[in-house]
């Protein structure tokens, strides 16, 4: 049936942690500019949308979560659209876009994207704009600002083509599309547009009474967060549209389990690079090797009272919030964060609801703007949050991991109402951390490790911090009952309490068959997950001492063997007990050859040097005897170079070209047999 002409379209979002959702709302707003009505929808409100009878253009922003996973929201639109009773024309009269988000730190980079774009393919549906995919890993808006450019442009030009044939027309308009989104285009649309009147808030006046405003000195020699300098600094801007206002805020006068620390330990020695610490906690949780959970950590209490201060609402920090919506709010959509509890004080809002470390997306910083007094402090804001100054946003903002405190610290003239960062701020999160330990061995326990995170000081950081929740559960160890002499509590002090909540993994855990082989990478704490699977093992073999088991190989590494060597005598125990086939380990900074090697052709630093050491063995596991590959730990370095290690011995092994082996190893991960725990 043809297509009403029509200046409307649908807009659909799939976000985890807010990010998909803020560029839909973004373009929402954006498209009254344009002439143009945004449908917008969550894509789990399927009540309100009906791709099925849908006649207008509809645009997707998705991002992925986890290991390639959809976000919780969008996990039930990608179970519908896979049905396997749906014919491949059942969107055929369908036309979409699609922006993608993801990161390259970790696998199946934008996969979710990915998998609605080729079902909708299946199923009949034209894309009429090419495709983006946006890489956190490196800065989105690199993506995401040219996509959006162009993205109008696409829309105005498929409307006509729908009413009409829309058969002779849909190859060329997304060949157009595509033309749009080029390089080429890119640059362009990149380039600084015309200059905008300067008695708008939201743009900057002509070149010669912005640098007499900013007062930039001759000798100035380098730009830094609160300073630029040409041409930056004497360019007319284009700064994004001032999103609009839609909480009410004031203040009025004044469920997850709680469970004990009942041990904690300290892994590595007191001279190592990285402080390791195992905590134990009595709970009554049932959980299964590979399983992760959540640690519900608050901010630090010092960074929530320098807020405040910051504020002027320190002396009301006890206040009861009164959040609702401003009445006849411009914002599309507009609800009160489902994060945001009723009748919660000031203080707890800050502490455990929205995360004030959180790096301030560029819509932040274009609204500090309005409520920035200096005009130097003004003009920098502006150019933070432009397209002209992109590079110094993700210099010294993005990159450098500058909090809102750090960032209103360096602008002191910018002075925010509460609203706006309840609006802007995101959820506080929490962190998830593997068990390391098994119910058989440990019943009623759960044991975990991690690293103390350390960040550096910078010039846009005067002091070094801890990460949030692993300096907030080392306080709360030193503070407490334990010692690191004894890690035992002691009777006579409360135990500290932590909240946490199970996060059962579907995939990532031993065979069910326990006869097939399987080998485990996990160097630093990514050998965590694999203690509580050798645990099991173990425990299990003793009930069952018939049972056939398959070969088991545990790639580990560390800096020292003798410093930050974890569970050592647990590995070596395992070994003992033929838990554990083989335990390949390797110290990167030692002088010593590892492993047993005697020959310097074939170094083993790290564990993607053994694995191509022992690449017989793995190959003939993973290719003859499917067999399966854990890997656990750091995203950005490690789970990069193995995946490459594998890439290369399956190639070697089968002697086929680079783009084979990697098409053998996505197979393996579509069989869920080369399986990621990692992170950034």
């Amino acid at each position: 049936m043809p297509c009403e002409v029509t200046s409307r379209f649908v807009l659909l979002y799939g976000s985890q942690k807010g990010q998909a959702q803020s560029i839909a709302e973004g373009i929402a707003e954006e498209a009254k500019g344009h002439g143009l009505a945004a449908d917008l929808s969550c894509l789990d409100q399927n009540d309100k949308y009906n791709l099925e009878e849908e006649n207008s253009p509809v645009v997707f922003i998705v991002s992925t979560t986890g290991d390639g996973e959809a976000p919780d929201n969008a996990l039930q639109f990608v179970k519908r659209i896979r049905r396997k009773t749906l014919t491949s024309d059942h969107f055929k009269h369908l036309c979409y876009a699609l922006l993608a988000l993801g990161d390259t730190n970790y696998a199946n980079f934008c996969n979710c994207g990915k998998t609605i774009e080729r079902r909708l393919q299946e199923l009949g549906a034209k894309q009429f704009y090419a495709t983006g995919f946006a890489d956190d890993g490196i800065g989105l808006e690199l993506v995401v600002d040219p996509w959006l450019e162009g993205l109008w442009n696409a829309i105005k030009g498929v409307l006509p083509n729908m009413a009409s044939d829309r058969s002779a027309h849909l190859k060329e308009n997304a060949e157009e599309s595509k033309d749009l989104f080029s390089p080429d285009v890119r640059l362009n649309l990149l380039t600084i547009g015309e200059r905008q009147d300067c008695t708008s808030a939201g743009t900057a006046g002509n070149a010669e009474s912005q640098s007499r405003d900013v007062g930039l000195s001759t000798v100035l020699l380098a730009s830094s967060l609160t300073h630029s300098l040409p041409p930056l600094s004497v360019s007319a801007l284009n700064v994004p549209t001032l999103p609009p206002l839609y909480l009410k805020v004031s203040l009025q006068e004044e469920v997850l389990r709680e469970v004990n620390i009942s041990k904690a330990l300290q892994m590595t020695r007191d001279d190592s690079v990285k402080t390791a610490l195992l905590l134990e906690l009595d709970i009554s949780m049932i959980y299964q090797p590979g399983d992760s959970f959540d640690v519900y950590c608050p901010n630090r209490t010092t960074e929530v009272d320098n807020l405040l201060h910051r504020l002027s609402l320190y002396n009301q920090k006890h206040c009861l919030v009164n959040i609702s919506l401003i009445k006849d709010t411009k914002k599309k959509g507009a609800q009160v964060p489902s994060h945001i509890p009723e009748k919660a004080s000031l203080h707890f809002l800050f502490s455990w609801c929205l995360e004030i470390r959180s790096v301030p997306k560029k819509a932040f910083v274009r609204a500090l703007v309005e409520h920035t007094c200096d005009s130097v402090h003004r003009r920098r804001l502006q150019e933070l949050c432009s397209k002209q100054g992109a590079a110094d946003y993700n210099l010294y903002v993005r990159d450098a991991s500058l909090s809102l405190m750090e960032l209103l610290t360096a602008f002191p003239s910018c002075s925010p109402p509460l609203s706006l960062l309840i609006e802007h701020l995101p959820k506080l999160q929490p962190r998830p951390y593997s068990a390391a330990s098994s119910c058989l061995r440990h019943p009623g326990k759960l044991r975990f490790v991690f690293n103390v995170v350390e960040f550096p000081a910078s010039s846009e950081r005067l002091v070094k911090r801890r990460g949030l929740c692993t300096g907030w559960m080392f306080d709360l160890i030193h503070s407490g009952p334990f010692s690191m002499e004894n890690t035992e509590s002691s009777d006579s002090l409360p135990l500290p309490k932590i909240h946490v909540s199970l996060r059962s993994s579907c995939s990532f855990r031993p065979p069910s068959d326990p006869s097939v082989p399987y080998i485990m990478v996990g160097p630093g704490t990514g050998v965590a997950p694999f203690i509580g699977f050798l645990q099991h093992r173990e425990e299990t073999r003793k009930t069952h001492p018939d049972r056939v088991l398959g070969n088991t190989w545990l790639f580990y590494g560390c800096r020292h063997k003798d410093r930050d060597y974890l569970f050592r005598e647990d590995l070596e125990g395992f070994v003992s007990s033929g838990t554990l086939t083989h335990l390949k380990v390797c110290f990167s900074r030692d002088d010593a050859v590892n492993d047993g090697s005697t020959s310097s052709a074939h170094p083993t630093k790290y564990v993607q040097h053994n694995l191509r050491r022992h690449s017989r063995h793995v190959t003939d596991i993973l290719l003859k005897q499917n067999g399966v590959i854990y890997v656990c730990g750091d995203a950005k370095n490690m789970a990069k170079d193995v995946n490459e290690a594998l890439v290369e011995m399956i190639r070697d092994e089968l002697k086929v070209d680079q783009l084979d082996a990697m098409k053998h190893l996505a197979t393996l991960r579509e069989q869920k047999r080369y399986l990621q725990d990692i992170w950034a």
